[in-house]
């Protein structure tokens, strides 16, 4: 059982997806430094992936500086550096795209949307309106 939820979705590289649901797992904080990652046998048979795609995700994590690789330990979650708020956003993107087109779709306008976004962030976060609003 892997520590991150990932649902691998056909016609997208499995390479890019884990990386992704890893990076968010680790930057939002799921993950905590010090919390063991699984291996690339771990992650190949879990996913079901080739093992060198399993190899490819774990290296590209290390060299971000996202897990760290202990010998006689295993790997874990690095404790070395904290996300940048540019990463954090990035990993907001897809999801980002995808409301800016079915807002565009609905008719929405930018005014509109972010009035939206931000009274719903008011409501699931218990802030107040700002008067301006």
């Amino acid at each position: 059982m892997l520590p991150f939820p990932v649902t691998l979705v056909p016609g997208e590289s499995p390479y890019r997806q884990v990386v992704y649901a890893a990076t968010k797992a680790i930057v939002s904080g799921d993950l905590a430094a010090g919390a063991t990652f699984p291996s690339v046998r771990e992650l190949s048979h879990a996913l079901k992936i080739n093992p060198n795609t399993a190899q490819k995700v774990v290296a590209d994590l290390q060299r971000a500086g996202l897990i760290e690789v202990r010998p006689g330990i295993g790997t874990v979650v690095s404790g070395l550096r904290r996300a940048t708020a540019a990463e954090r956003r990035g990993l907001l993107s897809k999801d980002l795209e995808q409301l800016l087109v079915e807002a565009k779709r609905l008719g929405l306008s930018k005014d509109e949307l972010v009035d939206a976004v931000a009274n719903r962030w008011c409501e699931l976060f218990d802030e107040p309106r700002s008067a301006e609003r």
